[in-house]
């Protein structure tokens, strides 16, 4: 199995309503790489944007069923991470990296 690299296990963050919402109470959502797991997505996010994680919870969205001008398609699915931070301390996503 090919180890995967820092930057790559956070692919973009998740800007959504609920989303901003979290991000209020020092939270942060992430799509992250479906074989990532939370020691290795809080590593990289401290690497990353050098802030202290607390905690990461993890979700999986399943995929969907859609159907679009009558014909079956699949919405993938994907991992996301709820990243919550230190008090007082924020990642700015509206800069790069």
């Amino acid at each position: 199995m090919k180890k995967i690299n820092y930057i790559d296990s956070i692919i973009n963050p998740i800007i959504t309503e609920k989303a901003t919402i979290l991000s209020e109470q020092n939270k942060t959502v992430f799509k992250v790489h479906e074989k990532a797991n939370k020691q290795t997505i809080k590593k990289n996010i401290e690497k990353l944007f050098k802030v202290n994680v607390i905690k990461v919870n993890i979700i999986k969205q399943k995929s969907k069923l859609k159907m679009k001008q009558g014909r079956k398609s699949i919405k993938s699915g994907y991992k996301k991470a709820i990243i919550t931070l230190k008090k007082g301390q924020s990642i700015d996503l509206t800069t790069g990296i």
